[in-house]
């Protein structure tokens, strides 16, 4: 018998990343981005983790999933409190991490049919 993962309506699994780029589906992105099993935005403010701020989260507090995982790059960087207080305020789960295991972590929980979201800052080119 020949068993598949099937992820039901949700179509966005991270496929790939690297410095610079991660992969969701067959799309590459090297810019920073919002991805949830329903949508993917390519278009998140912050380029860089020294612009993160509360106001960069705004879409995901205004419909908020379960859980949000912040890839911060290459290394694991804790934002500013603020940003963790506006959403343990609200009872949304927020982790960090960096954006390599924001990806993996990202794909377990959309596999488990969580409400999740990825907002990833690109791992930085040494």
């Amino acid at each position: 018998m020949k068993m598949t993962q099937d992820f039901g309506a949700a179509s966005h699994l991270i496929t790939g990343y690297e410095a610079g780029m991660v992969r969701v589906n067959e799309t590459i992105h090297r810019t920073s981005l919002i991805v949830t099993p329903e949508h993917v935005d390519p278009q998140w403010a912050p380029e860089a983790f020294e612009d993160l701020d509360l106001a960069c989260f705004q879409a995901l507090l205004d419909a908020p999933p379960e859980i949000v995982l912040l890839g911060t790059g290459a290394r694991l960087r804790f934002p500013p409190r603020e940003i963790i207080l506006g959403f343990r305020s609200r009872g949304i789960g927020f982790e960090v991490m960096d954006t390599g295991a924001a990806c993996r972590t990202y794909n377990i929980l959309m596999a488990e049919g969580r409400p999740v979201a990825a907002a990833l800052l690109m791992i930085e080119r040494r």
